[in-house]
């Protein structure tokens, strides 16, 4: 790209992204769709202010046949954007680049199999993690920003903030869950992280999160070790969630409040229907999670074992 070219395109660049904050999009769809038009200046080495529509049309054929369908549409929608927001030029090809729609069914877990997974877990923090995930239904980012200020002991419920589509939930608490997540603060006494990850700094507000590749990671290894052969993410912990709600008796309407599911359409993609029966999601949730029988590892260095089962009777409020 030559010294003009790249000076026009910084300038373009910049008014995508103003744009876009504008917009009210959030940071990870600014991050993705500025990414996505960076490639198109760098496909073609030049500013993507004059692409004729076989420029564009050779461009998107080269995303179809290397990158996944999810990568083709956010391509689609970061250059549609650009070119209607920006450039104020009408896109023509929104129809032809057109994503099949694709509803592969979703592997549950059984209730025992994410019993074994937490019980075989060989890691206190991931163990909370998986726990808490499984519990309160989150998706994997959810539960690694929850903060100490998020639970509250006092209603027995969690604040979900800024989730997917930038809107936030309350989750009910159950009280397994409360006392696992009690003793394992301990165990690092972060002020405000639940799941704070890497070595303790001096200063706290340098604290970084639990890794995601790790946590992905180890959820698979620990499937296979348990003879799983579903494909286990950590997003298998919330379909088990709602699929075990339901198959509990929890109709599909309050399923669908405590997942933030903005249409019922969304929950039922992947969940077998069941009749729907009337029932307190609280008390649901309780009786479910307090099946489980975790076996918590010690924390060596802090010397503290966390012990739900014992405690599943009391009042952990």
């Amino acid at each position: 790209m030559n010294i003009q070219d790249s000076t026009r395109f910084q300038h373009l660049y910049q008014q995508h992204i103003e744009t876009l904050t504008l917009q009210g999009k959030s940071p990870r769809t600014i991050d993705m769709y500025s990414r996505s038009l960076r490639q198109l200046a760098d496909f073609f080495d030049c500013c993507p202010d004059n692409l004729s529509q076989e420029q564009l049309k050779s461009f998107f054929l080269y995303v179809v046949e290397n990158l996944s369908w999810s990568h083709v549409k956010i391509d689609r929608n970061a250059i549609q954007s650009f070119y209607k927001h920006v450039l104020h030029k009408q896109w023509q090809w929104v129809d032809i680049i057109k994503p099949p729609k694709i509803q592969p069914l979703q592997d549950v877990l059984t209730a025992n199999e994410v019993n074994d997974i937490i019980n075989h877990t060989r890691k206190l923090s991931y163990q909370t993690y998986y726990l808490t995930t499984y519990s309160l239904g989150l998706r994997l980012s959810e539960t690694l920003n929850l903060t100490t200020a998020d639970i509250d002991q006092n209603l027995m419920r969690v604040h979900i903030r800024a989730a997917k589509g930038n809107k936030d939930r309350f989750v009910s608490l159950p009280n397994f869950t409360l006392l696992a997540l009690r003793q394992f603060l301990q165990t690092h006494r972060h002020p405000t992280l639940l799941f704070p990850g890497g070595t303790a700094p001096t200063n706290h507000t340098s604290y970084k999160k639990i890794d995601k590749g790790g946590l992905q990671k180890t959820i698979k290894i620990v499937a296979k070790e348990c003879h799983i052969s579903k494909n286990v993410h950590i997003h298998t912990l919330r379909h088990s969630y709602a699929t075990h709600l339901l198959e509990s008796g929890l109709n599909l309407h309050s399923i669908q409040i405590l997942l933030g599911h903005a249409s019922p359409i969304t929950t039922a993609r992947y969940l077998h229907l069941t009749d729907e029966i009337s029932q307190n999601s609280t008390l649901v949730l309780n009786e479910m999670i307090e099946r489980l029988e975790i076996h918590w590892q010690t924390d060596k260095k802090d010397n503290i074992n966390i012990n739900t089962n014992t405690n599943k009777k009391e009042n952990a409020s």
